[in-house]
């Protein structure tokens, strides 16, 4: 701790602020208040933000100059003798509200409560910082307020006031002071409604008019008024009373000092002034009840009203009507109105009178069956106000009156029969819904048609109904959920063919129609404003569409009519189709052969030779023999017996032979429906020969090689049992390669050689080339020129020999295939690398060569003035050391 400074010093520095220290602060300027009311004056320390409560102590001067001691927060005797007993009393009191704040609380203030308060803190900091005492003077003035109630009122709450609704109300007080000092006086109307008190309207102490909440727009419409009567009478008027103005009304009066530019509430007081009651306005609303009128009459109801009000009152009568008694959401509907001004408010077909003071007529003209229900009229009493305001002082509601319309009813009958039933799926299926005994459905009556659908149920006779259209008044037709595709496709069709007729038609019956069928007939009514109102439905009885349901059966037998032994010869297979639960069937054909494959396929492999379809349209399918286009030929026979025939047979056309038949539906005219497929049992070609057997091999002197060497591939063919000549036999070669170290990918066809010397070679996405050629007889070789990374694979040749038979005609025999030969390609280093050394290192000189003679240019032109400039000053500084 520092040593403690002069206070003069530390006084300059705190009005100066060069330094923060603690402050006492009381009100400034002088407090004043009257004789008998309570004195608050507050205390607090500024920059004070210790943890603990601050101490306060608390002392007077009715001069100023010599304080006593009157109360402390921290020592309880600290009160001089004086003040001890009004201490004991509660009259003296202190309130802590923080731990840096405190109020004094001197009650009922006497005048030798006039003179100087001074608040001072305990310090026990060793620097002095800051202001530890305030004082404020308290001004006491003798009680001048008067305020009265005006006629005087008893003790309580007020004198009683009953008024009714809309009746003027008029309250008055009186409120006078005498003080010495130039005060103001402030007054507002109370009133208290149950426990709760509202401002009605105050005048302020600038002399200024403000109403309550909830009395604006009455305060600025002239309804609530606050006026002066005389020097010191205050009037309170209500034009027209309403039910919320019930309660007790008081009249506070506050008084008001100005003190250095504040001002301060001297002292209140209140009055009752009166309690006001408002009687309710008697009003009832009766209306005739059960009335049954006939449909195309008049329908008259009065409504009778009666109230206690026989002043300036209008009364609002308004006519409603409802289905049901308890008016249902949305609610009663009005039919017609009679405002405050005498102006009928209806439509064309009904019409409201008055009849006199207290009777109001509803007529409605030309009655329908919507004109059933109930009505009742409801009556509001009106009064007027200020700025041609008027207020609601009353209103009733008669009970509802029933009303019941009788009308001659349609009767009339529906009946419902299927004129076209469905034997099989995808058959026409026809109902027809008959409206008879139309006696009472002429002039504005209109029939329209619903049809539903419903799935029987196997444990009851209940079913699941689902809309399938509905038909409105106006002829709308709307479709369901289960019928809008089907009716856009035109699966559906719903029509009108006569007055008393209504169809529905489904162009294919499927498995799903299947269930009952009903129909409901509405009858229409037009209504007064053109509308149609639905009066009666009636429902036929159920229509069950079904049919047996069995699977369908195709079955297919093929044949041999005659035996077959030799190539070259004729095949013939006749196939036999027979159906059932199959709806005019028509079929079509699909001849298949089964042939074994080479060892590299697999599994035998089946082929698709040629079809004939429902429409009789023949087609061949994988016969890709060119010589032999016409050698195939599949015809109908009879509508259920095909025949196929293979002419010119060859050794390669061995295999299982099968019909594969399709039958068909008709479908919507042209189209068809497939029904059931069936294949049939299979018909054997085996060519029994002792010709010669073909093998065939394949090798490389080569098989493994650089990129870019030649691959040749030798594939040999050999010839076991009976010789042969040269000239009798052909061979077709395709060579083949499977790109997989196994033979796990499909093979790829390279090049191919014809018996008659054509050759056909594939497309090849890189830079090698191929050639095919025939060595000899028995040899043909297969190259690879330029052989690239790509070319490594299995390679294997496929064979399929011709063999000239003793009439000359050429057979193809069964196509044989060698065994792989796998081929490596491997890549030369020297190679790879020769090119781009050589393009380095020419690189490398031509960039050298560059840089010289880029820098001797620049040193013989760029730099060739500086150097002689430096001879000549050389050759100048020689002789001058000469000399």
């Amino acid at each position: 701790m520092g040593r403690a400074a002069p206070r003069p010093l530390l006084l300059a520095l705190l009005w100066l602020g060069l330094c923060r220290g603690r402050v006492v602060r009381v009100p400034a300027g002088s407090l004043v208040r009257v004789v008998g009311t309570e004195l608050v004056i507050p205390c607090n320390v500024s920059d004070y933000d210790g943890p603990s409560e601050q101490n306060f102590d608390w002392s007077f001067s009715p001069s100023g100059s010599s304080f006593v001691e009157l109360a402390s927060t921290w020592e309880v005797g600290f009160g001089a003798q004086a003040y001890r007993e009004r201490l004991q009393r509660g009259d003296i009191l202190l309130r802590r509200t923080a731990n840096d704040a405190v109020e004094l609380h001197v009650r009922n203030v006497q005048p030798s409560d006039q003179g100087h308060y001074k608040c001072s803190t305990p310090s026990t900091d060793a620097t002095v910082q800051g202001n530890y005492e305030d004082t404020v003077q308290v001004k006491v003035l003798a009680d001048a307020l008067h305020v009265a109630a005006v006629p005087p009122s008893p003790p309580g709450p007020g004198r009683s006031l009953s008024l009714r609704l809309g009746e003027p109300l008029e309250l008055r007080c009186e409120a006078a002071t005498a003080s010495p000092l130039h005060t103001h006086l402030a007054l507002q109307w109370e009133l208290r409604h149950g426990g709760a008190r509202q401002r009605v309207l105050a005048l302020t102490r600038e002399g200024r008019l403000h109403p309550g909440p909830g009395y604006e727009q009455r305060y600025h419409g002239g309804d609530v008024r606050l006026d002066t009567v005389g020097s010191d009478g205050y009037r309170l008027s209500v034009g027209r009373a309403l039910a919320a103005d019930q309660g007790a009304y008081r009249c506070v009066v506050s008084e008001w000092i100005e003190e250095q530019g504040a001002w301060q509430e001297i002292q209140e007081k209140a009055v009752d002034v009166a309690t006001v009651v408002i009687q309710p306005t008697v009003l009832r609303a009766v209306v005739g009840r059960n009335v049954s009128v006939a449909e195309g009459k008049e329908l008259d109801l009065s409504c009778n009203i009666t109230t206690d009000r026989a002043d300036d009152v209008r009364p609002e009568v308004t006519w409603y009507f409802s289905r049901t008694p308890d008016r249902p959401s949305p609610g009663p509907r009005v039919l017609a109105r009679l405002d405050r001004d005498s102006l009928v408010h209806s439509s064309p077909h009904v019409a409201l009178s008055h009849a006199d003071a207290r009777s109001y007529h509803l007529l409605v003209r030309d009655v329908s069956k919507e004109n059933a229900g109930h009505y009742s009229c409801h009556v509001a009493l009106w009064v007027p106000g200020h700025n041609r305001s008027w207020h609601k002082v009353a209103e009733a509601t008669s009970a509802p009156a029933a009303v019941d319309v009788t009308w001659l009813e349609p009767d009339y009958q529906v009946y419902l029969n299927a004129s076209k039933v469905p034997a099989f799926s995808d058959d026409l299926t026809e109902l027809q819904c008959r409206v008879a005994d139309q006696r009472s459905l002429a002039g504005g009556v209109r029939v329209t048609v619903t049809w539903y659908y419903g799935l029987s149920r196997r444990n009851d006779d209940s079913a699941a109904s689902e809309l399938l259209a509905a038909m409105d008044a106006d002829w709308t037709l709307r479709y369901g959920e289960r019928s809008q595709q089907r009716a856009r496709d035109g699966d559906f069709i719903f029509s009108k063919e006569r007055a008393d007729t209504f169809s529905f038609r489904i162009q294919r019956t499927t498995e799903e129609d299947r269930g009952s069928y009903y129909c409901v007939v509405s009858a229409w009514t037009r209504q007064r404003d053109g509308s149609w109102a639905k009066s009666r439905d009636v429902f036929s009885k159920p229509v069950h569409v079904f049919w047996p349901s069995e699977d369908s059966v195709l079955v297919v037998k093929a044949r041999q009519p005659r035996p077959f032994f030799t190539a070259g010869n004729t095949f013939e297979m006749t196939c036999k189709v027979s159906s059932q639960n199959i709806k005019s069937p028509r079929y079509s054909v699909l001849i298949t052969a089964e042939k074994p494959a080479g060892h590299l396929s697999g599994p035998n492999e089946t082929k698709d030779i040629i079809s004939l379809d429902q429409d009789a349209v023949v087609r061949l399918e994988n016969w890709t023999d060119a010589s032999r286009v016409d050698g195939v030929v599949l015809e109908k026979v009879q509508e259920d017996e095909f025949r196929y025939r293979m002419y010119q047979t060859q050794v390669s056309d061995a295999g299982l032979y099968r019909c594969l038949v399709t039958a068909w539906s008709p479908v919507r005219g042209s189209l068809w429906r497939e029904a059931a497929t069936s294949l049939s049992n299979p018909i054997e070609i085996d060519f029994q020969t002792s010709g010669p057997v073909f093998n065939a091999s394949v090798y490389s002197d080569t098989p493994s090689v650089t990129r870019g060497d030649l691959v040749k591939l030798f594939c040999i063919v050999t010839v076991e049992g009976a010789a042969l000549d040269p000239d009798d036999m052909a061979f077709d070669v395709s060579w083949f390669v499977v790109h997989s170290f196994g033979l796990d990918k499909d093979p790829v066809l390279l090049s191919s050689l014809d018996r008659k010397g054509i050759v056909s070679t594939a497309h090849r996405d890189w830079k090698s080339s191929l050639s095919l050629e025939r060595m000899g007889v028995l040899e043909f070789l297969l190259q690879v020129h330029g052989a690239e990374d790509q070319d490594f694979g299995n390679y294997y040749c496929s064979v399929a020999p011709w063999v000239k038979s003793p009439t000359g005609s050429w057979q193809k025999e069964a196509e044989i295939s060698s065994k792989p030969v796998f081929i490596t390609v491997k890549m030369d280093v020297l190679n790879a690398f020769k090119y781009p050394l050589l393009i380095g290192v020419g690189l490398s000189t031509v960039v050298g060569l560059l840089s010289c003679l880029i820098g001797y240019c620049s040193s013989h032109w760029c730099c060739k003035k500086e150097v002689q400039e430096t001879r000549r000053e050389r050759r100048r500084l020689m002789s001058m050391e000469m000399d």
